[in-house]
């Protein structure tokens, strides 16, 4: 067992896979947490005409095949596109515009759900005290912040495990823009079967460690509503 761990991690490809999945993954997905929170928040608070449709088109971007947003993102930033002269495409950037446009329509139409059924009665509450903007706001956060981080993990999940975008955007580079889903991929189809597998045991650890940190902060705030 500590020679098949051994020779994973003494491998320098998967190495930089490694490095860059999770370079990828919190990048991405700190940027589509603070764009998905803000617009969640923004559109449950705020009546306008066209709501429905907007909720509609969030919900349908949810669920759109992470190739087809990478393909977009391909044809963006490709030398002819109109984000060409960014030289995006092929590095570690363009994968992150790729990931954020994925994750945010997740984070942010999981956060409408949540407040969309929560939030109503916690400003009544905050009226009722005289809270102004800034506290109730603050109040929001803090009653939602269990549901927040299920929203900010779900995206990061979507993150460390896409392949298709990240594939036609960084072009699956050796020590450049190559990652863990990748590289799994690429083992895979030579036969290289351990590394494989043991890449595949770091993700399953990495989705084991946030879900043991999310039921420790569903304990605490149980705790402190019982005080």
């Amino acid at each position: 067992m500590l020679e098949w761990v051994k020779e994973v991690f003494s491998n320098p490809a998967v190495l930089s896979a490694i490095q860059v999945t999770f370079i990828l993954a919190f990048a991405s997905t700190s940027v589509s947490a603070v764009a998905g929170i803000s617009a969640g928040l923004w559109l449950q608070h705020h009546e306008f005409r066209g709501k429905r449709a907007v909720i509609r088109i969030n919900r349908t971007l949810m669920g759109v095949p992470p190739v087809v947003i990478g393909l977009l993102v391909y044809l963006l930033t490709m030398r002819g596109g109109p984000l060409g002269p960014l030289s995006l495409l092929f590095t570690v950037k363009g994968m992150i515009f790729a990931q954020v446009l994925i994750i945010t329509p997740v984070i942010s139409g999981m956060v409408f759900s949540y407040a969309d059924s929560a939030v109503p009665a916690i400003r009544a509450f905050a009226r009722t005290m005289g809270a102004d903007k800034r506290q109730t706001n603050r109040l929001i956060l803090s009653e939602l912040r269990n549901e927040l981080y299920f929203c900010i993990i779900a995206g990061f999940g979507r993150s460390i495990s896409e392949v298709g975008s990240v594939m036609l955007v960084g072009g699956n580079i050796k020590g450049h823009t190559r990652t863990m889903t990748t590289t799994i991929s690429l083992l895979k189809s030579q036969g290289i079967y351990s590394e494989g597998i043991g890449l595949g045991l770091i993700l399953l650890v990495i989705a084991f460690l946030l879900q043991t940190l999310g039921d420790h902060l569903r304990k605490e705030q149980i705790r402190d509503e019982n005080y």
